[in-house]
């Protein structure tokens, strides 16, 4: 499916407002559909019907993953490579193994969610747009994508019927 070209743009003043906004244009059948806002609103996820994110998985098998270089590096290094009888100790003493182990799980699993996270939200973007300042303070955005099969017309009688105060096209 080939991106949007346009969009349409209605501007909310109160967080339920564009809440329920966003639920009634899913039920529409609309995709693609995105809110910006000055602050986080409970809910907009259902709303906007977007599913778990894949970024925490990544985060706990990188993680092990780590963890268990850390531990084989230090089995490698005290039992393999240059094995020292220190005090009676095992070779493999797992109990001293554990910091490392930790430091090692938590500096990957850290790197990959990074690196992750500039995945999931394909960054860094060539132009980026705000689409209006005040969407930084006091006014929310119902942002419905020109898909085909979306007339203009039926989105902006819409979002004025829902109760936006502004509503614009915006080319993308």
């Amino acid at each position: 499916m080939a991106k949007p070209s346009a969009a349409v743009i209605g501007l909310f003043d109160t967080p339920d407002s564009i809440l329920h906004a966003a639920a009634a244009a899913r039920t529409k059948g609309w995709r693609g559909l995105d809110a910006v806002t000055p602050f986080p609103v409970h809910g907009m996820e259902h709303a906007l019907g977007l599913g778990m994110s894949w970024v925490p998985y990544v985060t706990l098998g990188m993680g092990l993953l780590g963890g268990l270089a850390g531990m084989v590096l230090q089995i490698w290094t005290s039992a393999v490579d240059w094995p020292l009888n220190v005090g009676g100790k095992p070779f493999v003493s797992w109990p001293a193994f554990v910091p490392v182990m930790f430091e090692c799980a938590i500096l990957i699993g850290g790197i990959a969610t990074f690196i992750a996270m500039w995945m999931a939200c394909r960054l860094p973007k060539a132009r980026p747009r705000i689409h209006d300042e005040r969407l930084t303070d006091d006014h929310f955005a119902l942002v419905v994508p020109l898909a085909e099969g979306v007339a203009e017309m039926d989105v902006i009688e819409f979002l004025k019927g829902a109760g936006a105060h502004e509503v614009r096209r915006v080319d993308q």
